[in-house]
């Protein structure tokens, strides 16, 4: 099995992790939250459960190297071969990049429409991107695009494709964000961006609060998809798991303080209102570029090329699961599985994006939910939570405790050890349960 580099592995489950999640949902969930209070609830949640989830993971691809079903055999206490259904966690991975792909087409048709011209109020914003929403045809082009380049990059395989491909597009990203902050920051609304997201007001957190925020520090980390599972497949032995572990946690959490401080100061300085909501990428932003003439243009240029770069990354480590699953179960070449499971998120990602159209929409439609909303609410509401606490309750009671002790020792201290050992078993699984629950709506 070919293996990452260690800077590489970081790099990529980095690549992973920051996605979408960190540039778009954190800044309009904070917002939606009221900003501080909500900010240090999220940074709690990736500490003491997001972060556990994580190093699990982690351990068990270093391990075993193995795809996700082959892990939970090997590590069981007995070889149970009933726990080769845990890699049924795959399937979000499958589905979250099925429609993933058609949003990351949205955003690539968002650059190219940056160079022309930019909409100058909140209406026709919000009607250029309805409509963009119903046009089956440009939507087919840019997730074809967008589809392709996934599937070009895992088929030059770890090395070649994903580590080189996250090499060059995270430092990219850095420099992007690292523009726009230097920009945000020559801002009077800056200090306001400061404030809002670092002073607590903790009149605004609920129960609606703190699930938003467990919810986002852990789906923001690309945990129960088998991703980080299988990227730690292709550890080196030798790797320190547990500092990777932090290192990609904190680059990741860095990019979403980072960008909620950019995006704030953004609306701020326009007199926008903080709680923007889902619309906050493709309407008010828009909307505030278009009023600072040529400069605006060159900023959403910036801004809208580092979420597709943030995007891309993201993207090719969620195939990564299933390519390892047929290749290593079913002794597929990368190339064979790589074209099937490529041939799949494709195929589906034409199914959500015409489940939106006025064509298709109402034969796609079941139970008040077009088949889009059903591929995000079967991985992210149902898939990866069961995933999560599967892994713990595995962990937690199905796997020799001694080995994991000494593996944990070697990188780190037994107090550390034990602070990990009693999260993962108890605490995280009732916490991931009541995200669970709530979001079947049974509380």
């Amino acid at each position: 099995m070919n293996k990452f580099t260690r800077i590489g592995f970081i790099l990529a489950a980095a690549g992973s992790a920051v996605g979408l999640g960190n540039i778009w949902k954190f800044p309009y969930v904070t917002g939606e939250f009221g900003g501080g209070a909500f900010v240090i609830v999220y940074l709690l949640a990736i500490v003491f459960i997001g972060l556990g989830v994580f190093i699990a993971e982690s351990l068990m691809g270093q391990h075993t190297e193995s795809d996700v079903s082959s892990a939970f055999v090997k590590m069981s206490k007995s070889n149970n071969p009933n726990w080769k259904y845990a890699g049924f966690m795959i399937l979000a991975g499958m589905l979250i990049l099925s429609f993933y792909s058609v949003v990351l087409g949205w955003i690539l048709n968002y650059v190219v429409a940056s160079f022309s011209s930019l909409p100058t109020q909140s209406s026709v914003a919000g009607a250029t991107f309805g409509a963009l929403t119903k046009d089956v045809g440009t939507q087919i082009f840019y997730h074809t695009l967008i589809a392709g380049t996934v599937i070009f990059i895992v088929l030059k395989g770890i090395k070649e494709g994903i580590e080189k491909v996250n090499l060059i597009l995270m430092p990219l990203l850095a420099v992007i964000l690292f523009g726009l902050l230097l920009y945000a920051i020559s801002l009077d609304s800056f200090s306001t961006a400061i404030s809002f997201m670092f002073v607590a007001d903790w009149s605004k957190i609920d129960e609606h609060a703190l699930l938003a925020a467990l919810g986002q520090a852990f789906f923001t980390l690309s945990l129960a998809t088998g991703t980080m599972l299988t990227y730690s497949a292709s550890l080196p032995k030798d790797a320190n798991f547990v500092k990777t572990s932090f290192t990609v946690a904190f680059i990741d959490t860095m990019v979403a303080i980072i960008s909620g401080l950019i995006i704030f100061t953004f609306l701020f300085e326009a007199g926008a209102p903080s709680a923007a909501g889902p619309g906050l990428v493709f309407i008010s932003l828009p909307v505030i570029f278009s009023g600072w003439g040529l400069l605006g243009q060159i900023i959403a240029v910036s801004f809208f090329i580092a979420l597709v770069f943030a995007g891309i990354t993201s993207a090719v480590s969620m195939i990564e699961p299933a390519l390892l699953f047929f290749t290593e179960r079913f002794k597929m070449t990368r190339q064979k599985a790589t074209i099937l499971c490529g041939s799949i998120f494709y195929s589906f990602g034409i199914i959500a994006l015409l489940s939106m159209s006025d064509a298709w929409g109402e034969s796609l439609t079941f139970f008040g939910k077009n088949a889009f909303d059903w591929m995000d609410f079967i991985s992210s509401s149902i898939l990866m939570p069961l995933g999560a606490i599967v892994t713990c309750i595995f962990i937690g009671f199905f796997v020799d405790k001694n080995m994991l002790e000494e593996k944990f020792v070697k990188h780190t201290s037994l107090l550390v050890f034990k602070i990990w050992y009693t999260l993962v078993k108890y605490i995280i699984p009732f916490a991931v349960m009541l995200l669970f629950i709530n979001k079947l709506g049974l509380i």
